[in-house]
């Protein structure tokens, strides 16, 4: 019985890795993203606190999307699997 392989491509190492730094910054933005939603629900923020979280997320949506394109990566990209558990990021977030 052999366990899960590690597939180490030393050409591919610098994409892999970009691949994993944006796969952890995609899920601190996701988490972010669903923190801001619960507030804007609890009625916790002020008008002017709710338009700048708002462009603060799409500013970082934007730049998560431009850093993909950027590493020829697409956001489907970024995700680990984590056996049992699934996937690290949400499949559809929303």
């Amino acid at each position: 019985m052999s366990g899960p392989t590690v597939d180490l491509d030393p050409d591919n190492a610098a994409r892999d890795l970009v691949s994993l730094v944006l796969t952890l910054v995609e899920l601190v933005r996701q988490l972010l993203e669903r923190q801001a939603v619960r507030r804007l629900d609890q009625d916790d923020l002020t008008p002017d606190q709710e338009e700048r979280l708002g462009l603060a997320l799409m500013r970082l949506d934007e730049a998560m999307t431009e850093l993909c394109a950027h590493h020829g990566l697409r956001r489907e990209d970024l995700n680990l699997h984590l056996g049992p558990l699934g996937p690290l990021l949400a499949e559809d977030p929303w």
